[in-house]
């Protein structure tokens, strides 16, 4: 017996309704503002848009319940209040070209937003103009009316999101959102090093200086140079060096830290674009490409850069808070980051970290105060944690990438005894950057002396560097050699997958990788990198797929190949061990301060640190 039939009634469509302002404001500003620090970002642009030379930020309970930006800008009349009020009106832009963007701001939303969350108070004055206040709660709009105050404008928030409490249940600790809001005023006063910059706390009526920036003097190197070593203290402004390259009218400019100075998180990675501090994954991932064989996997660049370009070959125009960017050329963008930085890094040359040395320095003093008390020394500290890397047979390839001539093969090795100290005649130019060699110790570590003090070096670490500088030189000048597979591979892709890695088959042929579309989703892979042997092509071609992504198609292949040729200059280099003469050791110095990235081992270790005479000194209380 059949079930019997349901009748469906008829049903009438919803009706089309056209929301309200208020409720169009808060939906808004959802998407503008999600915490206390976009409000306090959205309104600090605001000033920088309008020439401020001085802005101060006060915020109680992390912004939550007060937020006040005063600036010294040009201001704006009585009439234009209740203008700046309303949803999609600004100064900006006029509207007829959305990419020649020179602001910060351009969508007339942050304040009617606030509004409509908060209880916003606007008071500003005009140059030659009376002062006017005008206020908001929950987006009913007050009347105009006269106030007294500076040219400038003055924007009180209190009790955000009151107007939408259940935004209030996302709201993290007064202490979080007070760090978030420090956050954005370090980025902002990095974007603009000339303006000054006060940031208070008033959290229950105790007034707290948390950062004051006074305007930095000079050209704009100069400038930026003193914010960032305000902002991010002495040690990073004595281990950066200066960033300035260009490529087909695009800028990149800024400071980067030495390898050796590292995070252990991505806490000092600062990006712009025109001025405007953004979150992009290209600029990131290009920032991470550009150190990828100079610091361990663990550890995370320093850097401040600024990319500045054509305002059309950038839109801004792609998210609600204006923290994304799209370039018109993102390789293009990103090569040039990737070659700025490394080609920045290598003219660094021999250049080492002074946290290295203030770090040894360190040790040196705990263990002589254990000692003085009677107590045992503490074990050094491991500032560098990652292993090498484990040795495969490579025994052909070895024989094929000698090492450099005169150092691993006339090495004496080490015969088993207590290691020694040994002292060498006095040879070699003391007036080198990394000096003469004076002696080995534990027939591993170098000891020169320079005009000012001494260097000791990692004989190994050293020259583990020297011979993968040399093999890559070779690999670039010689390319990658192809192994032609007897019977092409053919491996089948998630839909749109084949197609990707179709377009970058130049790329990927000039790295050893030759494919070829094999109809559908399925790609014939006819050759291999040979220097990597037998490969997984099916597991290879997800790999870059992947990294497509983050256009870094070719940087999969290129760190496969790279890893290997590491291993390999980690075979053929002089071993722990080994016993040195001076002319070997002092032909070591010379090639460091002639290599690349000579400041540390394949791995991100350091290869050498030094000490000044003068902190030798102080050591022994001679100073």
């Amino acid at each position: 017996m059949s079930a019997p039939s349901r009748k469906i009634e008829p049903t009438r469509p919803p009706r089309i309704r056209q929301l309200d302002d208020t409720a169009a404001n808060r939906i808004a500003a959802g998407e503008v503002v999600e915490r206390p620090a976009s409000a306090v970002k959205e309104l600090v642009e605001n000033a920088l848009d309008a020439g401020a030379q001085r802005v101060e930020i006060t915020y109680a309970h992390g912004g939550k319940t007060l937020i006040r930006v005063s600036d010294d800008g040009h201001g704006m009349t009585p009439d234009d209040l209740p203008l700046a009020l309303s949803r999609h009106a600004t100064s900006k832009i006029d509207g007829t070209d959305l990419l020649n963007i020179h602001s910060f701001g351009f969508r007339g939303e942050a304040l009617p937003s606030l509004g409509a969350v908060g209880r916003l108070s606007v008071a500003s004055r005009a140059a030659g103009a009376e002062g006017a206040r005008i206020t908001v709660d929950g987006g009913r709009l007050g009347p105009v009316e006269p106030a007294a105050l500076n040219p400038g404008t003055r924007i009180e928030l209190r009790d955000l999101f009151h107007a939408t409490p259940a935004r209030l249940k996302f709201m993290r600790s007064d202490q979080a959102e007070a760090k978030a809001v420090a956050d954005v005023i370090r980025r902002l006063a990095m974007a603009a090093p000339d303006v000054g910059f006060t940031l208070t706390d008033v959290t229950g009526g105790k007034e707290r200086q948390v950062l004051r920036l006074d305007a930095e003097q000079g050209d704009l190197f100069q400038a930026l140079e003193a914010r960032l070593a305000r902002l991010l203290g002495r040690d990073f402004a004595a281990n950066a060096i200066a960033i300035d390259a260009e490529r087909e009218g695009i800028r990149l400019s800024g400071q980067a830290a030495l390898p050796a100075y590292s995070r252990g998180a991505a806490v000092e990675q600062f990006l712009f674009v025109n001025g405007r501090p953004v979150r992009d994954k290209l600029l990131l991932g290009a920032l991470r490409a550009a150190y990828g064989d100079l610091m361990p996997r663990d550890r995370h660049p320093a850097a401040a850069l600024f990319i500045d370009c054509p305002p059309e070959r950038v839109d801004v125009n792609v998210h609600p808070a204006k923290a994304e960017v799209r370039f018109r050329d993102p390789a293009l963008v990103r090569g040039l980051v990737v070659s700025g930085l490394r080609h920045s890094l290598a003219e660094a040359g021999h250049r080492g970290a002074t946290i290295l040395s203030d770090a040894a320095l360190g040790t040196f003093r705990a263990e002589g105060m254990a000692s003085a008390k009677g107590q045992p020394a503490p074990a050094s500290p491991r500032f560098w944690s990652t292993p090498r890397p484990s040795a495969p047979a490579l025994a052909d390839a070895l024989h094929a990438q000698a090492p450099a001539p005169g150092l691993a093969e006339r090495a004496q090795p080490f015969d088993g005894e207590t290691p020694s100290a040994r002292v060498e005649p006095e040879s070699g130019p003391v007036d080198a950057p990394l000096g003469a060699a004076r002696a080995q110790v534990h027939e591993n570590y170098i000891i020169a002396q320079t005009r000012d003090g001494v260097v000791i070096v990692d004989q190994h670490a050293a020259h583990e560097r020297l011979v993968y500088e040399r093999l890559k030189a070779q690999r670039a000048r010689d390319g990658v050699a192809a192994q032609a597979l007897l019977i092409p591979e053919i491996v089948t892709l998630r839909p749109g997958e084949a197609a990707l890695l179709a377009g970058q088959a130049q790329v990927l042929a000039a790295l050893g990788l030759v494919v070829e579309p094999f109809g559908g989703e399925a790609l014939a892979v006819r050759a291999t990198p040979a220097a990597l042997g037998p490969v997984d092509a099916a597991a290879l071609l997800r790999d870059i797929a992947d990294a497509l992504a983050d256009n870094a198609a070719g940087d999969v292949l290129e760190s496969r190949i790279d890893a290997l040729l590491s291993r390999m200059a980690c075979h053929g280099s002089v071993r722990s061990g080994r016993r040195m003469s001076g002319e070997e050791m002092n032909a070591l110095l010379r090639q460091m301060e002639a290599t690349p990235h000579s400041g540390q081992c394949n791995h991100g270790r350091p290869t050498w640190v030094a000490l000044s005479l003068a902190d030798i000194e102080r050591l022994f209380a001679r100073r």
